[in-house]
């Protein structure tokens, strides 16, 4: 259904980080896809349900910047108006990718929850259709395609790490690889300022932190979510912290061993694996590279640091 707008991204084997962290490490290169995130699945997925409807109201979203791009290009392929409500001080680059797919661009508050309640009345306001960007069941389908190309192209796999912010990407790994074999372990990534949902699996209810002090935007949550928290639960096998320090370290690691361009969201997953060293010795481990979208300045920092 999605396959004719996105691409089938890359699954990489990294010598040089199998050698480094001492298991086998494949890349899933979402950041190659189209808007440079694995987000942009999802939103095609939805478009190609609702479009209908998308055309006649137009839509509405918040996003710290890769769901937006996804809603945007979406709309954009299925000839719908786009609206995005944003925090301040999101990255330039997002931005004015997000202006280049024609969508219009409102900031809102300092968090990406204050953005949200902004969309959401905004959508009631002016009859937008609102498209929740972690509790909408139909962006699930189209994200958990990247793990249905993870396990075609490595059936033996041992270990998938994948970072959360909302969650669907996580979702999308144990629905997909938990159906195929059970003993395949799925492995979240938080960041330590941001960590609502770690909490919440730890004390297995909803928890909201209300914090979200990570320079790594696309996982950068004060809350979590009914949708995902339901499904990853009783499914997920852990969940690591990282900080940004090591999120960093990865951003670097991925530019200057693989020549990878990695936004810090789409580095955690890396980070996660390092972190974890040992306790994957001798595992096949893909390691979810999320998305790319970096402002240079940014890149080039992380990179000397």
């Amino acid at each position: 259904m999605i396959s004719k707008y996105v691409v089938r991204t890359p699954l990489r084997y990294s010598r040089r980080l199998s050698r480094l962290f001492g298991f086998d490490v494949y890349l899933k290169l979402e950041s190659t896809q189209i808007t440079r995130s694995f987000k942009v699945r999802g939103g095609i997925h939805y478009m190609s349900v609702m479009g209908d409807e998308a055309i006649k109201r137009g839509v509405i979203t918040a996003s710290m910047g890769n769901h937006a791009q996804s809603v945007a290009y979406a709309s954009l392929v299925f000839g719908a108006r786009s609206t995005i409500v944003m925090p301040h001080g999101v990255s330039r680059v997002k931005v004015e990718a997000l202006r280049d797919l024609g969508a219009e661009v409102i900031f809102h508050g300092r968090i990406f929850e204050e953005a949200r309640e902004y969309a959401e009345k905004l959508a009631m306001d002016k009859g937008m259709l609102y498209i929740h960007p972690v509790n909408e069941i139909l962006l699930y389908p189209g994200v958990a395609t990247m793990h249905l190309e993870n396990i075609e192209d490595l059936p033996d796999v041992d270990v998938i790490i994948n970072p959360i912010g909302g969650g669907s990407g996580a979702s999308g790994a144990v629905v997909v690889a938990k159906s195929v074999d059970p003993n395949i372990k799925v492995i979240g990534v938080q960041a330590e300022g941001a960590q609502s949902f770690y909490q919440s699996w730890l004390q297995k209810r909803l928890v909201s932190t209300g914090k979200a002090d990570t320079i790594a935007e696309g996982i950068a949550t004060s809350r979590a979510y009914e949708l995902p928290f339901t499904i990853l639960r009783d499914r997920i096998d852990d969940i690591v912290l990282v900080s940004d320090n090591e999120i960093i370290r990865a951003v670097k690691i991925l530019a200057e061993v693989e020549g990878v361009i990695a936004e810090p969201a789409g580095a955690a997953a890396l980070a996660a694996a390092a972190k974890l060293g040992s306790n994957l010795a001798n595992k096949k481990v893909i390691v979810m590279v999320t998305g790319g979208n970096i402002d240079p300045e940014a890149l080039a920092k992380y990179i000397q640091a």
